[in-house]
């Protein structure tokens, strides 16, 4: 979205924020997009972070690609989730990326990942490809933060797939690790390359990697919340 307009000035507090989210409930993303001029692609295979994006403008967020929240001084992050019509996520949702090296003494309580879903407002939207873009719907948002249970499930994922980093096993590791929590590459393209720690401790080139929430954590997360 080069040459775009501006987006809405930041959420004053956190009731402002989710009054701009429930009133984009129902809406279309050709409906959004026209409240800025903009085209909507055809699909999202060049424009992947396009819908969420659009919401970013909608609802004032300001953290862009930075490593903080995306409403940093109200302490929230803002995740869209693409859905079926049964209101199930459609993917895996990107949390942040995870760090490959200098892990030593790093805590779940003082993580990075943590921080970051410490409280989500989830904007459902509909997802399944046999729907064309512009006619895909907003859904009913939601402002979550980890009940113990859900943090408990996430910490004990966390720490098994740190230990592999730390070890030396970052290349063992696959999307089939973790029961709700995932690593897998996150990268531009195979040369996009990172450093990270070998099996004797060395220093190696690798893939960037990301966590991701699986989808058996953001199903029941949503249909809880939602009484689907």
């Amino acid at each position: 979205m080069s040459d775009s307009p501006a987006p809405l000035a930041a959420p004053e507090n956190e009731q402002v924020l989710l009054q701009r989210a429930y009133a984009l409930a129902g809406q279309t993303l050709e409906e959004l997009a026209a409240t800025f001029s903009l085209p909507v692609p055809a699909d999202l295979r060049r424009d992947k972070g396009w819908i969420g994006t659009l919401i970013e403008w909608h609802l004032g967020a300001s953290a862009g690609s930075k490593a903080e929240q995306d409403f940093a001084h109200l302490g929230i992050e803002l995740k869209t989730i693409p859905v079926d019509s049964r209101g199930q996520p459609l993917e895996t949702t990107f949390v942040c990326v995870a760090p490959l090296t200098g892990n030593t003494g790093v805590s779940w309580q003082h993580c990075h990942l943590r921080h970051k879903l410490s409280r989500v407002l989830w904007v459902p939207v509909e997802g399944e490809r046999s729907l064309p873009l512009k006619q895909r719907r907003i859904g009913t948002p939601l402002l979550w933060s980890p009940t113990p249970e859900e943090e408990e499930q996430l910490r004990a994922d966390w720490e098994e797939l740190m230990e592999m980093i730390v070890l030396g096993d970052v290349d063992k590791i696959t999307a089939r690790h973790g029961q709700y929590l995932q690593i897998r590459p996150k990268a531009a393209n195979r040369k996009a390359l990172t450093e990270g720690i070998g099996a004797q401790g060395q220093p190696i080139m690798t893939l960037p990697r990301g966590f991701y929430l699986k989808k058996t954590f953001t199903g029941p997360l949503l249909a809880r919340h939602f009484l689907l």
